[in-house]
């Protein structure tokens, strides 16, 4: 497996497809395989040079213990980590959930390395975890029936995927991952990228993105009636037509 380092860990990744750059970083929880899973690969690579990243404590990268090393400092240093083994100087990105929050921290520390912005299913503000939604690492089966309870998320083929996915992962890893955060909204108005903003309408953190979105130079919300937080990434196919649309718009082409 292809693999950069960043501070001694190892960070995986996949490199796929024809056309600009466009990474695509996973949210908490998920791996890499997500992206392929819910059909965004097939549906973008023959467009886009689509560079996927396992994010630490996820799916074949490194899985440190210890909280120190989740920092979003730390997670922007992956990605660039990975855009400089692979000599990309600039690049879309597209993250979800935790995911996105790594598109706030690349506007703060490494602003040049992005073109455009796709932030899903994560605000800017800051947020304190409750107990219903944390991992237990003796406990990895009540961690994720704790999610379902708490992401409107409906039984059935959807939610069999993503407990597969779920318990393959380290829950000490990720239990060191989920941490609360701060707010980063002193970074907003410095985010000149065109960049979309989305969010499923029974996602909390949509009404969040309404209210800060005018705080960004170039910056569209998009709200997607009926689904929640896990299922505004599982519908790909009703996430990829506002994202298709912006990508199209933003993304420059060579001639």
């Amino acid at each position: 497996m292809p693999y950069a380092e960043c501070e001694g860990v190892r960070i995986h990744y996949r490199d796929v497809g024809e056309g600009p750059p466009l990474v695509l970083q996973h949210g908490f929880g998920q791996t890499l395989k997500a992206w392929y899973l819910c059909g965004y690969v097939e549906a973008l690579r023959k467009q886009y040079r689509l560079v996927l990243i396992d994010s630490r404590g996820h799916g074949g990268s490194d899985k440190p213990h210890d909280p120190a090393a989740y920092t979003l400092e730390l997670q922007v240093a992956d990605v660039i980590a990975v855009l400089d083994r692979l000599k990309i100087s600039q690049t879309a990105y597209w993250g979800y959930s935790s995911g996105g929050r790594t598109a706030f921290g690349l506007a703060k520390w490494a602003p040049g390395r992005v073109s455009a912005a796709i932030i899903g299913g994560q605000d800017a503000c800051a947020m304190s975890l409750p107990a219903s939604v944390r991992i237990d690492p003796e406990d990895p089966e009540g961690s994720i029936e704790r999610i379902y309870a708490t992401t409107n998320l409906a039984p059935g083929a959807m939610r069999a995927i993503i407990h597969e996915e779920l318990r393959t992962n380290d829950f000490t890893a990720l239990a060191a991952a989920q941490q609360d955060h701060s707010s980063v909204e002193d970074i907003l108005p410095s985010m000149s990228m065109p960049c979309l903003l989305y969010a499923g309408e029974l996602d909390l953190v949509y009404r969040r993105m309404l209210n800060y979105a005018h705080s960004m130079p170039c910056a569209t919300v998009v709200g997607l009636p009926g689904l929640s937080h896990l299922s505004a990434f599982w519908e790909s196919k009703i996430v990829l037509e506002p994202v298709l649309e912006f990508l199209q718009s933003a993304v420059q082409r060579d001639k």
